[in-house]
């Protein structure tokens, strides 16, 4: 039996997906979701029961399992940050021009 050759398309990402889907707020929800995943991966070193964790950030325990399961949009860029706040990280923004084919928002992790 022969295999059939299929052809695949495929469009190169932009490096946010939501704009690639054309998204309203495709940056802002691409930040959103680069702090989110910071928030997590934090939360989740802790090795905190949920009940903990929504302590620490002062929320409730069903939000924390929205967090969990990276439903950014339920929080605001702020709300995340203060998230971060709250776990005694801090938080530097830096401002330079933009560059053609470079994303407007950055989020990096040290």
């Amino acid at each position: 039996m022969r295999k059939e050759k299929m052809d695949i398309k495929f469009e190169k990402s932009s490096g946010n997906v939501f704009a690639d889907l054309e998204v309203e707020d495709a940056e802002e929800l691409q930040m959103r979701a680069m702090i989110g995943y910071h928030v997590i991966r934090l939360l989740k070193d802790t090795n905190m029961k949920q009940r903990e964790m929504a302590g620490l950030l002062g929320v409730k325990q069903a939000e924390i399992s929205h967090l969990l399961n990276g439903h950014f949009s339920r929080f605001t860029t702020d709300k995340l940050l203060d998230f971060l706040k709250r776990m005694n990280q801090k938080v530097t923004i830096q401002i330079s021009p933009h560059k053609n084919g470079e994303p407007y928002q950055n989020v990096f992790c040290g």
